[in-house]
């Protein structure tokens, strides 16, 4: 099916956000060169016109973008057995550092142009060796994210957008406008870059305390002076160590790729769905090269809903227009799917008819794993199904997930003499942490007379005396069915039994017997603390 296409793609510079010297968005000053940006007319076909200025005629005096670095670094060289040791470290491992500089060929030109912009140093297009190693996929075990490495929650408060579809903290122009606006913030706080960068890696709250310990014991307050972490000690020794390198890479017997002082991409805003491999073919880029430079998508469609940005190189970008006015087929194969009930994904795959496996994969969700009510999931588009997903489910969409664990029972137990929590798991087949977690301890000891929470699949036969003695039993999250004294001893058996007993008696509409007046044997007063 002829696939229609009603909106308008956009193709700028990505450099025209910024106002440094060295690119200009030719828009900006020339309507005529304006009129190629703007809308063309509603035709059956999206349009891309690319401005017909040569990338190269944007470049400046600078013989090459490192040379530009260089002329922009601003802050004091730090000198300390720390750099000597950082910068041997690197020069060390020669294939180490052209991995990354060559990494780095994609984005730095973008950085740059936003740090002078900024009027900030151009050591911070720096920061992100010593991040990721300009890795815009780079995923900490920590959970921080791209080249810069934000936390979750750092990240909230620049308003990087994160969701099933897109983690903007692994977009390449909304993490870089972030993390300098978090570094422009920082510096204004401490007025000081080496702190700033600190606070940047430790935290400005970790930083500030620090230097309070330091006034309070009279002790210089500055970034060599403050007691931090090892990570926070050695994190300005590494960047001063790259600076080093970048500065005079033959010092230290190491060769710099060439990287063409002018912009390595630009930009294309759609308004409609398109898969990441067929935006990929028609810019005849390579599926990895495509997934570089636009890391933040999380599935296999690209949402028009939400106005991307998609960057593509120069060449690619025309080629992209060429293809996109000559494609026949589906822009989208994909589609979203709102599960309506818990289900497991085999189940939904059945019932919508499409692979499972394919289904997990996509989604990632992981094996053992069920999906809650509301849920939203990726399947495959049929071929009569030609509507875009709404900007609702491209902003709101969410993937719930719970264990696929059977149904259980809550149950109370009373812990008898000689048992250890141990003995309990056994008996009931259940873990020593699954019975800490239920009971809120991290100890392994029990007591005599201790009560203990555990869930145990409905259906599971209990087992018979000896035991410990069971106090109630309930549906997990539901009402109590029945209430159990014991599993085979007297039903006196202590003061604390009778009123569960006579609660679940009342909750079903008996009168409670009253409880036997008998001494109760009782815990230790030491147990009874617990």
């Amino acid at each position: 099916m002829r696939f229609l296409l009603s909106a308008l793609l956009v193709l700028t510079l990505a450099a025209c956000a910024g106002t440094g010297p060295s690119a200009q968005n030719p828009a900006a000053s020339d309507p005529q060169a304006a009129s190629t940006f703007l809308r063309k007319s509603a035709t059956a076909k999206e349009t891309v016109d690319v401005d017909k200025q040569s990338v190269g005629d944007l470049t400046t005096t600078d013989s090459d973008l490192w040379a530009r670095i260089r002329r922009g670094f601003q802050v004091p060289d730090l000198q300390s057995d720390l750099v000597d040791m950082q910068t041997t470290w690197y020069t060390q491992r020669p294939d180490y550092v052209q991995r990354m500089t060559e990494r780095s060929q994609k984005y730095l030109y973008h950085i740059v142009e936003e740090l002078e912009a900024r009027h900030m140093p151009t050591e911070l297009a720096l920061l992100p060796f010593i991040e990721s190693a300009y890795n815009p996929q780079a995923l900490s075990v920590a959970k921080a994210a791209g080249m810069w490495q934000f936390m979750p929650g750092t990240g909230r408060t620049y308003n990087l957008k994160r969701n099933m579809w897109q983690d903007e903290r692994r977009d390449v122009l909304a993490s870089t406008s972030a993390a300098l606006d978090y570094l422009s913030r920082l510096h204004d706080m401490f007025g000081d870059w080496y702190l700033a960068l600190a606070a940047y890696n430790w935290g400005e709250g970790n930083v500030q305390r620090a230097i309070a310990r330091n006034q309070a014991a009279g002790l210089p307050t500055d970034y060599q002076s403050l007691r931090m972490p090892n990570e926070t000690r050695n994190y300005v020794p590494k960047l001063q160590a790259v600076k080093n390198i970048i500065a005079n890479p033959q010092q230290y017997g190491l060769t710099l790729p060439d990287i063409p002082n002018h912009p390595y991409f630009v930009t294309v805003t759609t308004s409609r769905d398109i898969d990441v491999t067929v935006a990929a073919k028609l810019a005849n880029l390579p599926l990895d090269e495509f997934k570089s430079l636009n890391p933040s998508f999380s599935k296999p469609v690209i949402l028009g809903a939400t106005q991307p940005q998609i960057l593509l190189p120069f060449d690619n970008a025309t080629a992209f227009e060429k293809g996109l006015k000559s494609y026949d087929g589906q822009l989208s194969s994909w589609t979203a799917y709102t599960v309506t009930e818990r289900s497991r994904p085999a189940a939904i795959a059945e019932k919508i008819g499409v692979d499972a496996d394919t289904l997990m994969q996509v989604n990632k969700i992981p094996a053992g794993m069920r999906l809650k009510p509301g849920s939203t999931i990726v399947v495959p588009r049929t071929d009569d199904d030609d509507e875009d997903i709404s900007a609702d489910v491209a902003e709101n969409g969410a993937l719930a997930m719970e264990p696929d664990v059977p149904d259980t029972r809550k149950m109370l137990i009373r812990v008898r003499r000689k048992q250890s929590m141990e003995a309990l798991a056994s008996r009931y087949g259940v873990s020593v942490a699954q019975l800490r977690g239920w009971n809120r301890t991290r100890r392994a000891v029990v007591m005599p007379g201790q009560t203990m929470v555990l869930h145990v699949p409905v259906g599971r036969a209990v087992p018979a005396e000896p035991g410990p003695e069971r106090i109630a039993t309930s549906v997990s999250g539901g009402r109590i069915e029945r209430a159990s004294l014991h599993t085979g001893g007297k039903a006196s058996r202590g003061r604390k039994a009778a009123p569960v007993a006579a609660k679940a008696a009342t909750k079903n509409g008996a009168k409670a017997a009253p409880a036997k007046t008998a001494p109760a044997k009782t815990a230790s007063h030491k147990a009874k603390k617990k």
